[in-house]
């Protein structure tokens, strides 16, 4: 939540900027100066900040990517985990004789209103 604070922040900030500096001209020298050109000032300034934002994004993907893999990963794991601990409590019960209370059976009041 912070972080897209400071994210709207910032934009906002860019934002206030580029507006007040639209009539301001910047003069923009091409490779060895074979190519000049003229234009506001805030379209070189938010040209770099989309390609900042690009670059970050791909830079920051694969490792998303790979953390959704793991998160999956260990997600299937656990759920694994939990079916096999219920089938050992299930044999227990069989062992031991015992009967458990499991969520899945019915309460006596749902048995009582049918």
């Amino acid at each position: 939540m912070i972080r897209l604070i400071l994210v709207g922040v910032l934009l906002l900030l860019a934002l206030a900027f580029f507006l007040q500096n639209q009539e301001q001209e910047a003069t923009i020298r091409y490779f060895f100066g074979l190519l000049e050109s003229s234009t506001p000032i805030y379209k070189p300034i938010l040209a770099g900040f989309a390609v900042g934002l690009l670059v970050s994004g791909i830079l920051l993907f694969p490792p998303w990517v790979r953390g959704r893999i793991e998160l999956r990963r260990k997600t299937k794991a656990l759920q694994d985990a939990e079916v096999d601990l219920e089938q050992l409590r299930h044999s227990l019960e069989k062992v031991t004789g015992r009967i458990s209370h499991t969520v899945t059976d019915e309460s006596p009041r749902d048995r009582h209103d049918e």
